[in-house]
């Protein structure tokens, strides 16, 4: 091969290689354009996309923002609606007591202007007898010169004659005003009492009660019966046994009856069975547990509603066993009337009165509370509930006061204080009222029918009516048979014949009628 062949080889391999560089530049410049251009198409995608998801997140955010905003507007909505409330309950009892403020100042000022009356009235009344007494003197005088004039009597005889018939004028006028006086005096004694009484009773309200001695269970099913009574009967008779109480399974549909004397056992009996139903297993084992978890239960029941009583009354530094005694006067009745809500009413009966009268509040609702404290107990100790509460309170160092108002507040000893005499009227009115106590069909009809018949027995008597509810018998008598001071005597007859024949709560009126009518005709 020669120089030139070589020299064309090579020449064209060298022109090979610049074509094949610059195709390969070429292509590559074409590639990197396209990636490029796909890395800015993609850039834009992810642009637009991180875009619409800012928009989404952003939409999103905005749309918590606002619910959380509206949450946060309802919280603080519903914190000023019960803050407003608060303040309006703040506000009516702020209302409530300056009314009764208002009606105590109102009551203190009538007494004022009524004393400053009388007492004007007693200066107008003593100026009045010193000018009387100087124109006495001035007749005396004059009397006295006629007399020695006309009967030629000695001036001693005269006077002396004078001084006996002023005498016995004047002790005539004396009697005339003692009566007046004492005559008004317990007018305004009894206008006094009646509204302390009165505001007393309006400022302490009080439920209508009924009396039961039977507690009615109510069954899921009538099968329970069965499974309460137990093979060969175990079942009830290991809950008889352990609560004192009868069950009493009839054919009334899904219920048991217990019956007891004893309220605390019937509720014992009743917690005791609800446990046992709610659970399904019922055998002597599982009943004596729930019995004495029922027990427990009860005593736990007992102090807290104790304790609720004497907070309620604001009597503080009780002894804790009086606390658990007063709460089993919430299952003791008494005609029907609920000891612990009567012995409540009592109290704040008493300190009403007694803020009225100046005395001691607290002292006088402590004696309230406690008056009938001995009920707790009388079925388990021996003696009046009177004996046994002042006894009681006795026993845990209670104020003299306190003691003396429990025993005295039936009669049975005399009370020393004027807190004693509260309470046993505030005892009265509590046991008196309407609706207060019940008592069967049989004696109701009974002591209605006795007032009448003790009224006909009275000699002049028309007719006898007993009316209220047997509080008041209304008597109509012959008017020409009794004239006023008979009738106004056979009142009186006649209301100490009912306290001595009769039992009766409270009191009863005696009120005799006698009407005159004379008719004649014109022809």
């Amino acid at each position: 091969m020669g120089f030139t062949e070589i020299a064309f080889a090579i020449v064209t391999l060298i022109v090979s290689f610049i074509i094949g560089a610059f195709i390969g530049i070429r292509t590559i410049k074409t590639q990197q354009s396209i990636e490029i251009d796909d890395a800015k198409q993609s850039a834009k995608s992810i642009i637009e996309n991180a875009r619409r998801d800012a928009e989404a997140e952003s939409k999103e955010i905005k749309i918590n923002a606002k619910e959380e905003a509206q949450q946060y507007r309802n919280d603080i909505e519903d914190d000023l609606k019960e803050r407003r409330s608060e303040v309006k309950a703040q506000e009516n009892r702020l209302n409530q007591r300056e009314e009764n403020l208002e009606r105590r100042d109102n009551l203190l000022s009538d007494k004022e202007s009524h004393l400053e009356s009388r007492e004007q009235s007693l200066r107008d009344r003593q100026k009045n007898l010193e000018a009387n007494e100087a124109k006495a003197e001035s007749l005396i005088a004059d009397r006295q010169a006629k007399v020695v004039e006309i009967a030629a009597m000695t001036r001693d005889e005269a006077r002396q004659l004078l001084l006996d018939e002023m005498d016995q004028t004047l002790v005539h006028d004396k009697a005339v005003m003692i009566r007046n006086a004492e005559q008004e005096a317990n007018d305004q004694a009894n206008r006094i009492a009646k509204q302390i009484i009165l505001q007393a009773i309006e400022r302490s309200g009080a439920d209508t009660v009924s009396e039961n001695s039977v507690t009615v269970v109510h069954l899921p099913n009538d099968d329970m019966k069965g499974r309460i009574i137990g093979k060969e009967g175990r079942n009830i008779k290991t809950l008889e046994a352990l609560t004192g109480i009868d069950l009493i399974v009839d054919d009334t549909p899904e219920a048991v009856v217990l019956s007891g004397f004893d309220p605390i056992r019937r509720e014992i009996a009743k917690n005791a069975l609800d446990r046992l139903i709610a659970d399904g297993r019922i055998h002597p084992a599982k009943i004596e547990e729930a019995v004495e978890k029922a027990r427990k239960e009860m005593d736990t029941t007992i102090r807290e509603v104790g304790e609720e009583a004497t907070f309620d009354l604001s009597i503080h530094s009780l002894h804790p066993d009086l606390i658990k005694i007063l709460g089993r006067l919430n299952y003791r009745t008494s005609y029907g009337q609920n000891v612990l809500n009567h012995s409540i009413e009592v109290a704040k009966l008493a300190g009403v009165m007694a803020a009225e009268l100046g005395e001691d509040v607290s002292l006088a609702k402590r004696a309230g509370l406690l008056h009938d404290i001995g009920k707790a107990l009388d079925h388990e100790v021996e003696g009046s509930h009177v004996q046994i509460g002042a006894e009681l309170v006795m026993k845990y160092h209670e104020n003299d006061v306190v003691v003396n108002s429990v025993a005295s507040h039936h009669g049975d000893i005399e009370a020393n204080s004027i807190i004693a005499s509260l309470v046993a009227i505030a005892d009265a009115l509590s046991a008196a009222r309407p609706g207060a106590r019940s008592e069967s069909l049989e004696n109701y009809i009974q002591r209605l029918r006795s007032l009448e018949a003790i009224a006909n027995e009275f000699q002049g008597v028309k007719n006898a009516f007993a009316i209220q509810a047997g509080r008041e018998i209304r008597v109509m008598v012959k008017p020409d048979a009794i004239d006023d001071l008979q009738a106004i005597k056979l009142s009186h007859e006649l209301s100490k014949r009912i306290e001595n024949e009769l039992d009766y709560p409270g009191q009863i009126k005696v009120t005799v009628i006698r009407e005159k009518r004379a008719v004649a005709y014109a022809k």
